[in-house]
């Protein structure tokens, strides 16, 4: 049994599977957070959030590192860490410090900052010759425009320090981008209330099917558990409407994906590290998108769980430990996985969703989760806005994603427009 010090969380999936993952194997947390009450609010009503099974809970000032760090080494004097982890990507680095700090396992902090920032992740990447978009990292919007015209346009303007496409605009012309720079200079502070870095980011547009690959690297070894398909939608936002493991993808197809990915992650410098690679399969081969020096989220996490045994928050649980993670997949009777996002187009608030019973009841569901009447939508411009989802999987091939689009065709919310 081992003693991990919990960073914040999200408050999604991967907030239920890293303490799941922590129970399976026999281990106990403490649970450090400037304000529980951002966690207790979106617990299921009814029921107690996972979270509260921390051993403790401990208040402390997580956005302020400088002061964070001594009453970190004061409780570990108290308390005796064996790993650090979180799931939140605004938390990673100063995990990663605390870990140097204790003199834990953990990747460097260096290492994740620079996959954290999507600036640094650019220059880090291009310097090692790894394939990505042109690219550009302005200070203010008429850097921006300025480094448009060189460019060519469609871009991709993104903040270089946010997550779940929040932000992230194709621009086709010098008004959108004027637009997509005002409101990322609109946006000062994430979710966390972190204060953001004003850069901006704009890259070359990447046509083609795009997918993730899922690696564990221990004590210098990569290992690929297997790549992922993404759908995204949304123009002009970046909004992932569904993903399926594996992909169903040309073996040339994997082996540049996953070859990409490996030398994504070496570049970087990331180890002892579960991380999700985001790859453009373009005309003129792989290109990187990002590097989340992290477990999957948006489902696939537990795509990956079902299809193969692998789970990948306790592999996250296992390198923070220093311990070899259990990477051997077994069978679990399903050949693929998928999940389908519902995703608003218009806002309202949510009176129903029609279909949801015959799809609860439907052959091959996994999972179905559907908001509750009375919410209130928005229409989706980044992933943070769905109002559920379906997943499901298929014993024989690679059709889980035709059948989780089939079962999302049969599911409508219904608005009551504002």
């Amino acid at each position: 049994m081992a003693h991990l010090l919990v960073v914040e969380s999200w408050v999604g999936s991967m907030s239920r599977l890293l303490p799941r993952a922590l129970e399976e194997r026999g281990h106990h947390f403490t649970f450090l957070t400037r304000d529980l009450h951002h966690y207790i609010r979106a617990a299921p009503e009814g029921a107690g959030h996972p979270l509260l099974t921390a051993r403790n809970i401990v208040t402390a000032p997580t956005n302020d590192v400088g002061t964070l760090l001594p009453q970190v080494e004061r409780l570990h004097q108290a308390l005796h860490f064996d790993g650090v982890v979180t799931s939140c990507d605004y938390y990673l680095p100063t995990a990663a410090r605390i870990a140097a700090l204790l003199g834990l396992p953990g990747p460097s902090a260096a290492s994740v900052e620079n996959a954290c920032r999507k600036d640094a992740t650019r220059r880090v990447l291009a310097a090692a010759g790894v394939p990505g978009p042109r690219f550009a990292v302005c200070a203010d919007g008429v850097e921006a425009a300025l480094a448009a015209e060189d460019i060519g346009y469609p871009l991709v303007v993104k903040p270089v320090d946010l997550c779940a496409g929040m932000l992230v605009r194709r621009v086709d012309d010098a008004s959108q981008l004027a637009v997509a720079c005002r409101a990322l200079a609109a946006f000062p502070r994430n979710a966390r209330g972190q204060r953001r870095t004003p850069h901006i980011l704009l890259e070359e547009y990447l046509d083609g099917p795009e997918v993730s690959v899922e690696t564990v690297t221990c004590r210098g070894v990569a290992h690929v558990v297997g790549v992922t398909d993404k759908s995204v939608g949304g123009a002009p936002a970046f909004v992932e409407t569904g993903h399926m493991f594996p992909a169903d993808l040309s073996a040339a197809d994997l082996t540049a994906a996953t070859g990409t990915a490996l030398r994504a992650g070496a570049a970087l410098g990331l180890d002892d590290v579960v991380a999700h690679t985001e790859i453009k399969l373009t005309a003129g081969g792989p290109r990187v998108v990002e590097v989340n020096p992290r477990p999957a989220g948006n489902r696939i996490t537990e795509l990956v769980r079902h299809v193969t045994g692998i789970d990948l928050a306790a592999a996250c649980v296992d390198v923070a430990l220093g311990r070899e993670p259990e990477l051997l997949p077994r069978d679990t009777g399903l050949h693929s996985a998928a999940v389908a996002f519902l995703v608003p187009d218009e806002a309202g608030t949510l009176a129903s969703v029609e279909g949801a019973d015959r799809v609860r009841e439907a052959d091959g569901v996994l999972e179905v989760q559907l908001a509750e009447a009375g919410r209130t939508v928005e229409a989706a411009d980044s992933n943070n806005a769905y109002l559920g989802h379906i997943m499901a999987g298929d014993p024989t091939g690679l059709g889980a994603r035709r059948r989780v689009e089939t079962l999302l065709a049969g599911v409508r919310p219904l608005l009551v427009r504002s």
